[in-house]
C-alpha cells in the first residue's frame, strides 16, 4: 500500500496548530537553554505531570523535540536547532508586528 503524502501547507498547518497551545511553546523554549528532564520542566511549568507528559508527547509525535531515557529519567531535548530558530523568530515578530489595538506611533 503507497503511503498519502500530504501537502506542505497541510503539514505546515499541522505544525502550527501543535504549536498553539501555551504549555507546548513554554516546554520548547525551556530546551532552548538546552536539554531537561522532566522533573526540572515540571519545576518550572505549573501542571500537572500527566498534562506535561500529554504536551511532551504531541511534541515528540510531530518531531520537535526528542527523548532519551538515562538510568530511569526521561531528558528532553529539541530536535533540531530550527525549532529555536522558529521561536526566535516568533519572538522578533512579536516585537515587531503591529498589535491590534496599539495606535501606530509612526502614523500622524
Amino acid at each position: 500500500m503507497a503511503s498519502v503524502q500530504v501537502p506542505q501547507y497541510q503539514a505546515k498547518a499541522e505544525l502550527f496548530r501543535t504549536l498553539g497551545h501555551p504549555v507546548r511553546i513554554r516546554v520548547l523554549e525551556l530546551l532552548q537553554a538546552g536539554p531537561c528532564v522532566v522533573r526540572d520542566l515540571l519545576a518550572e511549568i505549573d501542571i500537572e505531570a500527566s498534562n506535561l507528559s500529554q504536551q511532551l508527547a504531541v511534541l515528540r509525535r510531530v518531531g520537535l523535540v526528542t527523548s532519551s531515557r538515562h538510568d530511569g529519567v526521561v531528558e528532553y531535548t529539541l530536535a533540531t536547532t530550527e525549532v529555536a530558530d522558529l521561536l526566535d523568530a516568533g519572538d522578533h515578530m512579536m516585537r515587531t508586528l503591529p498589535r491590534p489595538g496599539r495606535e501606530d506611533r509612526a502614523a500622524g
